[in-house]
This record gives structure tokens, sequence and C-alpha cells, in this order.
């Protein structure tokens, strides 16, 4: 790997994006040859009076209309149903929402997932779904490509979905990269406005990836190890979402070369949290300049 590090723990990285704390999300992948799922019956829609299930911690590993199998991390595989009556909601949002309802449609193959139980005709319906919006983000980035579309306006979205199908067309599916560079930037306490010296290094890290062909960016926060997990969450997602932001409004750099941004509080630390010294080393987004093997052994 073509590596210029700065203080980056870059495995580690890769292994957040990859596979959350329990399992992988290639999982995404084992889906697709899971079989079919033994659940008969249809979901209620009123879940009212049902007895207590377990509660189950897991991945989601097949889905088939309504239902769903979660496998746990001794490679149990719980087969259930979703009914219209779920609650499915996702916690820590991309840029600070703290809670989100969703539709069944967003529980993925290879979501890390926790789930309550219903007792329903000798098997069990999901009463409710919870997970973490960032796992969301990656499970949809493994299934749709690596590319991600933004734009406000119906043509800035035509313009961007174009160039990144033809990227795409290279890189898809494929969820190996070179390092070619890895650039850190800090924030304050509790803060995630940037200072003018790490707007620099911003733009002069994405004038460093431009000059390279077919050049992503990935885009990770992080926070220090004060403040509780849910707080740090938010807060490291709201920093890789400044990044993101002067990145693509004041650097100029496209938003279909952007890999799909995340927080990972405070994971992954850089430097020991014991010390006000290290705790500012892990106050940081980092910016990581990735090029698809498959594409520089073209």
């Amino acid at each position: 790997m073509g590596m210029s590090l700065k203080g980056s723990t870059v495995p580690l990285l890769f292994a957040a994006l990859a596979m959350p704390a329990w399992g992988s999300l290639s999982a995404q992948q084992q889906g697709a040859a899971a079989g079919p799922i033994t659940v008969t019956g249809s979901a209620p829609t009123d879940l009212s009076g049902l007895e207590e299930g377990p509660r189950i911690e897991g991945v989601i590993s097949a889905r088939s209309g309504e239902t769903m199998q979660i496998t746990a991390l001794d490679g149990t595989n719980t087969p259930m149903l979703v009914s219209p009556g779920t609650d499915i909601k996702s916690s820590g949002g991309f840029l600070g929402m703290t809670r989100t309802k969703l539709g069944s449609e967003s529980l993925l193959n290879g979501l890390p997932v926790t789930v309550e139980t219903l007792q329903w005709e000798g098997g069990l319906v999901a009463r409710s779904v919870r997970f973490k919006n960032t796992n969301l983000a990656t499970a949809s980035m493994i299934q749709t490509g690596t590319a991600q579309r933004f734009g406000e306006h119906d043509l800035a979205i035509a313009e961007n979905a174009a160039q990144a199908e033809a990227l795409r067309g290279r890189v898809g599916d494929i969820d190996q990269y070179n390092i070619h560079g890895t650039t850190n930037v800090y924030f304050d306490t509790d803060k995630w406005a940037l200072t003018p010296t790490a707007e620099g290094e911003l733009c002069a890290a994405a004038a460093q990836a431009n000059a390279m062909e077919n050049a992503l960016l990935l885009v990770v926060g992080y926070t220090d190890a004060e403040g509780d997990e849910d707080y740090n969450q938010v807060l490291s997602e709201r920093r890789a979402g400044r990044v993101v932001n002067h990145l693509q409004q004041k650097c100029g750099w496209a938003p279909y070369r952007m890999l799909t941004p995340t927080g990972m509080a405070e994971a992954d630390p850089a430097a020991d949290n014991e010390t006000d010294q290290g705790k500012a080393q892990n106050r940081r987004v980092a910016v990581n300049i990735l090029v698809s093997k498959a594409v520089e052994g073209l």
C-alpha cells in the first residue's frame, strides 16, 4: 500500500467500515446463500396483547418479503416476521439526527440490529428493531456501490449520478483499496468548527487526491473519551459532516468521488485518552485517499 499517514490507524478504520462491533458486514453477501427462511404464516398488523419474546442481537443475514433472519455472534440463526406494526428506528443519525423512524425497506442484509420480539403462532414477530444510522449507511453503501450521490436539485443529482455510474463501472463491488495518504484535522473539545489551518490542510488533501486518477475520499470523524457514547457518536458525525461540506463546497471535491462518511465516536484512538495531549490528538477527522486495487491494476 502507498501510505502517507499522520497519526491514523488505517487498518482499524477499514475494519470499522466493513465490520460493525460484533460481526462483519460481509454477511451482506452471505445472506444470498443463506437459503430460504423457514417462517410460516403472515405477520399480524396489530401487535398489542401478544406475549413477549426474546431480545435478539445480531446481523440481518437474510430477507424475503415480510420475513427476516438474524444471525447472532455465535452463529445462531433466528427467523422472524416483520409486521406493518413493527417499530423500526435508527439512532445516532448522521449530522445530528438522534432518532429516525424508518420503513422495513431499511432492514438490509448485513445490518447489525437489536430486535425486541413477540410470540406469534409458534414463531416470532419483531415488535421493534433498533440500529445505528452509521451502520445503515455502511450496509447501504455495500449493497448499492461505493459512490454516494449528492445534490439539492434534480439537475445536479442527474449530473452526479451519471459520473458516479461511470466510476462505479470500474470500482463497483470492489472493497479493497490502496491507501495513498491520510490527513488528520483536529478540533477543540465539544466543537466541530474547522480552524483556518484545518481548512487549508483539507484543500491540500483534496488537491493531492485530485491529481490521482480514480481517487476517492473516505472521511471518518472521532472524539476523545470524554462524554457518553451517544453524545460522542453525534459529535463525531458532525465533525465528519463539516469536513465533507468543506471539501465539496470550498475545495471543489466532487460528491460522487466521496465514500459514505461516518463517525466512530471514541473508537480507534490515535493516542492515550488519559492525558490532555492524547485527547487532543483523538479529537480529529481522518481524510483518507483511496484508489481501488482493481482500478490500479488496469
